[in-house]
């Protein structure tokens, strides 16, 4: 599951951490490329040699190029981290952007309320946490059934507190 409990030994304090689920692994990245190198230089193949080949090859080396570029931005844009710190008083949740900005949020943790909206949201069962004037998504990126979860959880640790 992309999120993670850290918990301190005290059932009130806690900090989740949420990330969207990478679904090519490194190993599983460099499979793919050298796959599609291996698929893209079989044709030529045929034409060693010939004058052929070399205007085959810069068309197929593109091709490669483009794979390349388009797992490595898809790759960079699912580098997401939310971490909601819980402490007696306060709640913080602050979330690093895939372009290195960061979005903060805090309130008292007395106040704080969190919300499913199952048809209002940009997603199914889209999970809120509101407090001091403002209402943050939290984990808009997870799944369906991820997303029920974390509300869970998250309805279970603010009664806790």
């Amino acid at each position: 599951m992309p999120y993670a409990w850290k918990t301190s030994p005290s059932s009130t304090d806690g900090e989740l951490h949420l990330w969207p689920h990478q679904s090519l692994s490194a190993q599983g990245y460099v499979r793919s490329v050298s796959f599609a190198a291996i698929m893209l230089a079989l044709p030529l193949l045929m034409f060693l040699g010939s004058l052929l080949w070399w205007g085959l090859l810069p068309f197929l080396l593109l091709a490669l190029l483009g794979l390349k570029w388009a797992l490595d931005r898809n790759r960079r844009s699912q580098q997401i981290l939310e971490v909601l710190t819980l402490s007696d008083t306060k709640t913080t949740l602050q979330r690093k952007n895939a372009d290195d900005s960061q979005q903060d949020w805090q309130c008292n943790r007395y106040w704080v309320q969190v919300h499913q909206h199952d048809t209002d949201g940009p997603v199914p069962c889209y999970v809120t946490l509101s407090g001091n004037g403002r209402e943050v998504e939290i984990g808009a990126f997870l799944s369906l059934e991820e997303r029920q979860s974390l509300y869970k959880d998250l309805c279970r640790q603010f009664r806790a507190g």
